[in-house]
């Protein structure tokens, strides 16, 4: 098994670092393990004695298990100035501005949002996730956040589960913050697209399914169901590039581009504080 996940974290190393049930249904499609929930227990284990051991880097799993606010601080003023270095070799612009739409990335499992945001980051285009999908004040967020940004429309890109809860949630997006817009950005067009996962792609790819649960009595068009992290970790990010480079002018963001190296520039020439 160690040997089938160490494949599969190489196969996969521009996407890293991948969730566990990211590596499970990557060892399922692989025929390395069955779709069974005693399958994945039993990789959970495994793979903490193999990170224990350092068989596998701490690097090439992602685990959000833990939340933490720590302080900032420095080890002196040399601390602070090479701070501030760091801060200006990182300066940017709003990499969106002055295109038609603004785009935003919505995405039910939080475990995959670093991932995903290693794809987006150079549009300037912002990973949500999990919560958001439920919470009014994050929807509201996202209507104020069309009405500042000086654009035509609000594009606002989801992935979700292929079961009830993943197509009632980007419904409930959908409406929500349409009528969110509707008082806060009432001349932004509000534009909504289910990227993944969809019946296509489960049968193009192949994805392991599970039956829709029979307690389930909402309106689901699929006979059975997949999860998001089942896409190849590098199907999931093609979608991702893809569906945004063809919304975006190229010349004004290279414009925006060639401004935020001058102004970088600039901010290096200063002596330091």
């Amino acid at each position: 098994m160690l040997a089938a996940v160490e494949l599969i974290l190489g196969r996969y190393a521009a996407q890293l670092p991948l969730t566990i049930r990211q590596i499970w249904y990557a060892a399922i499609a692989e025929g390395f393990l069955i779709r069974q929930e005693r399958t994945y227990k039993r990789l959970v284990e495994i793979l903490g004695m193999a990170r224990r051991s350092g068989r596998i880097s701490w690097l090439a799993i992602r685990d959000d298990t833990q939340a933490a606010v720590e302080p900032l601080a420095y080890d002196g003023p040399d601390g602070f100035r090479r701070a501030l270095v760091e801060a200006a070799l990182g300066y940017r612009l709003d990499r969106q501005a002055g295109q038609a739409a603004r785009i935003e990335l919505w995405c039910e499992t939080p475990g995959i949002v670093p991932q995903l945001a290693a794809v987006t980051d150079p549009w300037g285009v912002p990973v949500y996730a999990g919560t958001g999908f439920t919470s009014l004040s994050g929807k509201r967020a996202a209507a104020l956040r069309a009405a500042s940004g000086g654009h035509e429309a609000l594009c606002i890109l989801v992935i979700s589960d292929w079961d009830p809860s993943g197509l009632h949630l980007f419904t409930a997006l959908a409406e929500d913050i349409r009528a969110f817009a509707a008082l806060d950005a009432p001349d932004v067009r509000m534009e909504f697209e289910r990227l993944a996962v969809t019946e296509e792609q489960i049968a193009e790819f192949r994805l392991p399914t599970s039956p829709v649960k029979a307690t389930d009595r909402r309106s689901f068009p699929g006979t059975s169901t997949t999860q998001a992290e089942a896409l190849p970790p590098d199907v999931l990010a093609s979608l991702v590039r893809d569906a945004i480079s063809r919304r975006r002018d190229a010349a004004v963001l290279a414009e925006v581009l060639e401004r935020e190296d001058v102004q970088r520039r600039a901010l290096l020439e200063r002596p330091p504080v």
